[in-house]
């Protein structure tokens, strides 16, 4: 494990405990519908994200710990990837759409580097989308070849992202990846989002953040609302609960009450355009609500 690996992984496991164990899959790269395919090489996530859709996954793998706790690593990924390979057309790859591929396990396991080798060398496009600074070891990997490096930030506010991110990189971390990955030549984007509704959703901290990805450089900007995925609202409600009390009957509204959810992303919607017409980043931001 290198030192970077090492230090991102005790500071996840200094925040909480996780179980981590070995199993096996039959596939790895999958059909997708935000891209032509996904690859995921672990099932749970120590970042812990309040917000996260991926908690879903637990109605179809029950695990006695609570999402964030837990990690499945697809120990025979490389091998069930090279048999997927022998007949896959190449296409994009989404490296991951739901369990970040370079949370704190990877710093010890190394699949999402080896599968990410040979996806590249088989002519696949990789699309990277994480908050770990740990990418930062692979941009070697992906210098000079059919790649995209991306992260996704919920909020310009380090205070916030603790409280919604546990055990995700930094914001600084964050944006660093854009930076090394712009030295190595690589195409870079972002994805800001889910906005924080009357947290991180005001013009002024959209176009704050248009701002840094203006400054960056950044090729292409995704902004996200809140959604109401499985098993979302109940992390949502606690940490409301905790922190923002007054906050946890609008949230309610807003994922729950269709008037008042069509309501909300319209006028975020608009914020955001307004925001990226200031910053003049308007061709660059893209919507997925």
């Amino acid at each position: 494990m290198d030192r970077l690996g090492e230090t991102l992984e005790a500071a996840a496991a200094a925040r909480r405990q996780v179980a981590v164990r070995e199993t096996v899959c039959k596939t790895l790269l999958n059909r997708s519908g935000i891209s032509d395919y996904s690859l995921n090489c672990y099932t749970g996530c120590a970042h812990a994200c309040a917000y996260c859709y991926a908690r879903s996954m637990q109605g179809f793998h029950p695990h006695a710990e609570s999402w964030g706790e837990f990690v499945d690593v697809k120990g025979n990924a490389v091998e069930v990837l090279k048999r997927q390979l022998r007949r896959a057309e190449p296409g994009d790859v989404f490296v991951s759409s739901a369990c970040d591929a370079w949370q704190p396990v990877e710093a010890r396991y190394g699949l999402t580097r080896r599968c990410c080798e040979l996806l590249l060398e088989r002519g696949f496009q990789v699309n990277v989308l994480t908050k770990s600074a740990l990418v930062l070891r692979d941009l070697e990997v992906f210098a000079g070849r059919t790649a995209q490096i991306g992260t996704t930030i919920t909020t310009l506010d380090e205070r916030l992202a603790r409280l919604w991110e546990p055990g995700a990189g930094t914001i600084d971390q964050r944006f660093q990846v854009i930076e090394e990955a712009r030295r190595w030549g690589l195409p870079t984007s972002v994805m800001f989002g889910p906005l924080l509704p009357w947290l991180s959703d005001d013009e002024a901290s959209i176009e704050a953040m248009f701002r840094r990805a203006k400054t960056l450089g950044i090729n292409r900007i995704w902004v996200d609302g809140l959604n109401p995925r499985p098993r979302v609202w109940p992390a949502v409600a606690t940490l409301l609960r905790r922190h923002f009390p007054e906050l946890r009957e609008p949230y309610r509204r807003v994922l729950f009450d269709k008037t008042a959810r069509n309501r909300y992303l319209v006028e975020l919607g608009t914020r955001v355009r307004a925001a990226a017409e200031r910053v003049g980043v308007a061709d660059r931001v893209g919507a997925c609500f």
